[in-house]
C-alpha cells in the first residue's frame, strides 16, 4: 500500500474505532450476501449451493443504502463466492459512497492480476481469503498449493489489507498445514488469522496434541491487527465455554441473498426480519437480548464485534438461538425452504 493510502486507511479505521465506542445504536460491522453460489464445494461448509443467481446489483444498493442509513461502520460482502457477481466492484464502490469501510471474503480462486486491479480502484478497504490445507483434499480445495501464485500477486498489487485465515478442529486432517500456511502469508506481508470450527455434529471438541501447539505457534504470528482480538480463541481451544455478551441482530448483522436480517451465518432464522424494515429499536431489543448459542460460539467477528460492548450494558431481554444439533438442522430447514 501506498504511504497516502496507509495514512488514509489508518485515519477511517480510527473513526470506525471511535464511533464504535462512543456510541452503542448503530451496527458495526455487517455481513452481507451479493452471491450464495459458489465455485467450489467444501464438505464442511453450509453457506453456499450451486444453483443461485446473484442478488440483482438494484437490490444490493437498497441493501447498502439501509445499513448506510442505520450507521453502520463496516461492510463485509461474502457468500458463497461474492467474486461471482459480476457487478461485485460496483457494489463495494457503493459502500465506500456511502462512507462505510468496504471489506471481503473470498476463496480467491477467481483472482487475477486484472480483478485486483479492479478491486483497488473500487476502494476496497480488506480481503480475507481462508486456506485449509497446503494440497487440496476431498474436503477442501482451498488449498496452498492452487492458490500461492494468486497471493503473490496480491503481495505485488494489492492497495488493500489482505488477511489470510485457516482453520483447526473439526477433524482437519493435517493441522500441521495451518502453521506452513500462516508462515507463507507473513513472508508476503499479511496478517493471519486461524479459526477453530465445529465437528459434523455441531459439537466443539478441544484442541489437543498437534493441533493444540500448531494453534498456539500460529497466534504468535505475524502482525497485530484486528484478528488478533481472539482471547475467546484459548477457551474454545480447550473445549470450555467463553462468558461474554453477543450483540449479534444489533452491532453485528448478517444480511442473506434474500434480504432478511440474521444473527449470523449459523443462526439463520432470527429474527429473520428483512432488512429494508430493521429499525433502530430493532438494534436495541437484539441488543439487550442473550443468545443461547453464545458460550460455545466459534464465530470470530461476531465475537471481535461485541467486544466493543462486552464491558457495558448487561443483558436483560431472554434468551434467543438454537445450540449443537437444533442449530444445524434449523440451518438446513431454512435452506430447503429458501430452495423451493
Amino acid at each position: 500500500m501506498k504511504i497516502k493510502k496507509r495514512l488514509t486507511s489508518f485515519y477511517r479505521e480510527f473513526k470506525f474505532l471511535a464511533k464504535g465506542l462512543l456510541s452503542t445504536r448503530h451496527p458495526v460491522l455487517a455481513q452481507i450476501i451479493p452471491m450464495r453460489r459458489c465455485n467450489l464445494a467444501c464438505g464442511y461448509c453450509n453457506e453456499y449451493d450451486d444453483v443461485s443467481s446473484p442478488v440483482p446489483t438494484e437490490e444490493m444498493f437498497k441493501r447498502i443504502d439501509k445499513l448506510a442509513a442505520l450507521g453502520t461502520s463496516v461492510v463485509t460482502l461474502s457468500g458463497g463466492e461474492p467474486l461471482l457477481h459480476p457487478d461485485l466492484e460496483k457494489i463495494i464502490a457503493r459502500i465506500r459512497q456511502r462512507r462505510m469501510m468496504a471489506t471481503l471474503i473470498s476463496n480467491g480462486y477467481l483472482m487475477t492480476r486484472e480483478r485486483i486491479l479492479k478491486l483497488n480502484e473500487s476502494g476496497l478497504d480488506h480481503l480475507q481469503i481462508s486456506i485449509d490445507n497446503v494440497a487440496p483434499d476431498e474436503i477442501s480445495k482451498k488449498s496452498l498449493k492452487v492458490l500461492d501464485k494468486k497471493l503473490e500477486w496480491l503481495a505485488e498489487l494489492a492497495e488493500f489489507k489482505v488477511n489470510i485465515n485457516t482453520v483447526l478442529g473439526g477433524g482437519t486432517a493435517n493441522p500441521e498445514d495451518a502453521l506452513v500456511i500462516a508462515r507463507r502469508a507473513v513472508e508476503l506481508g499479511f496478517t493471519t488469522s486461524v479459526g477453530i470450527i465445529h465437528e459434523g455434529t455441531g459439537t466443539l471438541k478441544p484442541l489437543a496434541g498437534i493441533a493444540r501447539a500448531v494453534y498456539s505457534k500460529v497466534r504468535r504470528l505475524g502482525k497485530r491487527g484486528y484478528t488478533k482480538i481472539n482471547g475467546f480463541q484459548k477457551n474454545l481451544a480447550d473445549g470450555t465455554p467463553n462468558k461474554w455478551r453477543c450483540r449479534a441482530g444489533a452491532r453485528y448483522l448478517y444480511i442473506c441473498e434474500d434480504g432478511l436480517v440474521h444473527y449470523c451465518s449459523q443462526q439463520r432464522g432470527y429474527p429473520g426480519t428483512p432488512l429494508l424494515e430493521y429499525t433502530s429499536e430493532d438494534i436495541r431489543r437484539e441488543y439487550l437480548t442473550k443468545k443461547a448459542c453464545a458460550p460455545y460460539c466459534t464465530v470470530a467477528c461476531v465475537h471481535q464485534v461485541s467486544a466493543f460492548d462486552n464491558w457495558r450494558d448487561p443483558q436483560t431481554l431472554g434468551v434467543k438461538g438454537l445450540v449443537g444439533k437444533e442449530a444445524i438442522k434449523a440451518i438446513r430447514v431454512y435452506q430447503i425452504e429458501s430452495a423451493k
